[in-house]
């Protein structure tokens, strides 16, 4: 089975637009987790406007399930990661300037950097994630890393979802394939929703994990987040 990790940044921005601790992100994360979510990711940046460092250190002790703390690897956030330890550490390009992720990494552009980074990591037990888009030459990079896993860039995917392309998922399906290969596991994160993620399983094997943040907190106004979490594991089934 595929399992869900939750990204709770966006709880994280609500607190941060008032100011105070309301939400609370600890107490959200261990909600999510006993309504079945099989693992919280946070994804730090340097200007803490959502997740902040701080908390991604207070948020290791309490949790039951698998921490994945994302990011771009600045001696800041290599830093943090290598004192928290948690149980995967995905990175991830991010322009300082950017809302949101939005590329994967040239992995054979930025191979020594990659490998050297992820030698770090592992040497600590803790398992990497390199977030690539679906090209085949960038999956074969990032195998030449050492890294455990990739996560497969998703928004290509979920746009063409939308229009009604049938074969939307075409490039991902042999990503996945060649990375399963290659001896990679596979994880997938950005723009999945409940419209989208059941096609996106059915489509594309070897799936480990799915990381989902946006949509799910989204969705959760309407559906409320035990409902919200429980149909995400249904359809992932």
């Amino acid at each position: 089975m595929t399992k869900l990790s939750v990204n709770i940044n966006k709880i994280a921005t609500l607190r941060n637009a008032r100011g105070g601790n309301m939400p609370n992100v600890l107490e959200a994360a261990r909600n999510i987790e006993s309504f079945g979510a099989e693992g919280i990711t946070v994804h730090p940046r340097p200007d803490e406007r959502h997740i902040r460092y701080a908390d991604a250190r207070e948020l290791k002790p309490v949790l039951a399930t698998e921490f994945n703390i994302e990011g771009k690897p600045i001696q800041q956030f290599i830093d943090l990661v290598m004192e928290v330890k948690p149980a995967q550490v995905t990175l991830v390009p991010d322009a300082e300037d950017a809302i949101t992720s939005n590329a994967g990494w040239n992995t054979i552009k930025h191979l020594d950097y990659l490998k050297e980074v992820i030698a770090e990591f592992n040497s600590k037990g803790i398992r990497t994630s390199i977030f690539v888009d679906p090209v085949q030459e960038m999956i074969e990079g990032a195998a030449k890393t050492g890294t455990n896993r990739i996560e497969l860039y998703t928004e290509a995917f979920a746009v063409d979802y939308e229009k009604g392309n049938p074969y939307a998922a075409k490039p991902y399906t042999e990503c996945a394939e060649l990375a399963h290969r290659l001896g990679l596991g596979i994880n997938a994160g950005h723009d999945l929703s409940l419209q989208n993620i059941r096609f996106f399983k059915e489509n594309v094997p070897y799936l480990d994990e799915v990381s989902i943040g946006h949509a799910l907190i989204s969705e959760a106004l309407y559906l409320g987040l035990e409902k919200t979490i429980q149909q995400y594991l249904n359809l992932l089934k």
